[in-house]
């Protein structure tokens, strides 16, 4: 487990309420570059990094919002361009009625990393 203490929040709000798709994706992009940003500050390379084993995200949403595949393309792509093709694997994208401290985009990576 890497923590994230300490980040503030570039976006806040609900897809489909307070942010739109694009923001969403803008959203998942950020949490993204987050993530790669923690990781390579505690790994030392992200070149360590194996592959995903997991990516779960997890979009805070009205209930009629249904355009959640598009706000997580942002972070599975960025993963992908970053890290490649190759070690990329499946997707879980859930829309969730609210997350902590009123963030729109909650990604939840597990990578394997090599000694």
């Amino acid at each position: 487990m890497l923590p994230t203490v300490g980040h503030e929040a570039k976006f806040l709000g609900r897809a489909g309420k307070e942010l739109n798709a694009e923001q969403g994706r803008r959203a998942a992009y950020a949490a993204a570059l987050n993530v790669l940003a923690v990781a390579r500050q505690h790994l030392g390379s992200l070149d360590r990094i194996s592959r995903v084993v997991r990516l779960g995200v997890y979009i805070a949403t009205v209930r009629d919002f249904s355009d959640h595949v598009t706000v997580a393309d942002a972070a599975s792509q960025l993963l992908r361009d970053i890290l490649g093709e190759d070690k990329m694997s499946s997707r879980l994208v859930f829309g969730v009625e609210s997350l902590p401290l009123g963030v729109p985009v909650e990604l939840e990576v597990i990578f394997e990393v090599s000694a």
